[in-house]
C-alpha cells in the first residue's frame, strides 16, 4: 500500500493527525527533500527506510515502490504542502494503478493557506473578490496560451503565484501588462510557516525591487490583489438584517 501525504506547508506541526500516524506507521518513506522540512521526519518509524525524491527520477521512485510492494512493506510518499498542488502526483497514480498497486491521498496544509495565516489576510473578501486564481509564471514548464499572467490579470482575482521568484522581473512585467495598476497591492511570503518565515508587503509595481532588495529567489510565494488592500464589506452571512438556515433578520 502507498500513502500520498501532504507535508504541510513548513511547520512540523502542521502536518495533519493522519499524515503523522501514517508516517509513524510506514516501513518506506520516500520525501520530497528540496522542500520538505526535515523535521517532519521526526515521525517516522526509527527502522523505516527514508528516500530523498530530490536526488530521483520518477523512475527511480517507482523502483523503490515496487521493491516495497514485492517484500509486503508500507510506502509513504511525502510532498510539500497539499499534494494536488504542483505535487507531479498524477503521473505516479498512473503508474500505480497500470502495475495493480493500491494508493491513498493524505491531504496537506498547501502554503497558499500558510501564506494567508502569516498575513493574516482573507483571499475571498467580500466586495473585493471571491475569486482566487492560483497560478505560476512559465518556466521550463509551459503554460497553455490561455492560462498567461497577462491573460489572468484581466480578471481582477485574487493571484496567488506559486513558482515565480526565479522570474520575478518578468512576472510583474506580465501583471503590468495585463491591466493590474501599479499600486495595486502585492506580498511575498517567504517559506509561509517556517521557523525562517518572512513576509514583504509591497505593490505590483514594486515587486522585482522588493524580491531583489531582501535577496528572495526562491521558496516563496507572490500573493496579488485588492483583499491585501483596507477597503471591503461587511459579510452579509453575519449581519443582523440577513437570514439564514439558522438565524432569523432582526427587525
Amino acid at each position: 500500500m502507498v500513502h500520498f501525504v501532504g507535508a504541510g506547508s513548513g511547520a512540523v506541526d502542521l502536518i495533519t493527525v493522519r499524515g503523522a500516524r501514517l508516517l509513524g506507521e510506514a516501513d518506506v518513506i520516500i520525501y520530497a527533500g528540496s522542500l520538505v522540512n526535515p523535521g517532519l521526519l521526526a515521525y517516522a518509524n526509527k527502522d523505516a527506510e527514508l528516500y530523498n525524491s530530490a536526488t530521483m527520477t520518477l523512475e527511480e521512485v517507482m523502483a523503490i515502490i515496487r521493491a516495497a510492494e514485492a517484500e509486503g512493506k508500507t510506502t509513504v510518499r511525502l510532498h510539500t504542502g497539499d499534494s494536488s498542488i504542483y505535487g507531479a502526483v498524477r503521473e505516479q497514480f498512473d503508474l500505480l494503478e497500470a502495475a495493480g498497486i493500491a494508493y491513498d491521498v493524505c491531504p496537506g496544509v498547501s502554503s497558499f493557506c500558510g501564506a494567508a495565516a502569516a498575513l493574516k489576510a482573507e483571499y475571498t473578501l467580500p466586495g473585493v473578490s471571491q475569486t482566487v486564481i492560483i497560478s505560476r509564471m512559465a518556466g521550463k514548464t509551459q503554460m497553455p496560451e490561455r492560462e498567461s499572467i497577462r491573460a489572468l490579470a484581466g480578471h481582477n482575482a485574487t493571484m496567488i503565484l506559486f513558482l515565480s521568484m526565479g522570474v520575478i522581473g518578468k512576472l510583474q512585467a506580465e501583471l503590468l501588462a495585463g491591466g493590474v495598476a501599479q499600486d495595486t497591492p502585492a506580498a511575498i511570503v517567504y517559506k509561509a510557516t517556517w521557523p525562517d518565515e518572512q513576509v514583504y508587503r509591497c505593490t505590483v509595481g514594486t515587486l522585482a525591487e522588493t524580491a531583489q532588495q531582501n535577496g528572495i529567489t526562491r521558496l516563496a510565494l507572490v500573493l496579488v490583489g485588492g483583499f491585501l488592500g483596507h477597503s471591503y464589506s461587511r459579510s452579509r452571512l453575519y449581519s443582523p438584517d440577513f437570514s439564514t438556515a439558522f438565524r432569523g433578520a432582526e427587525p
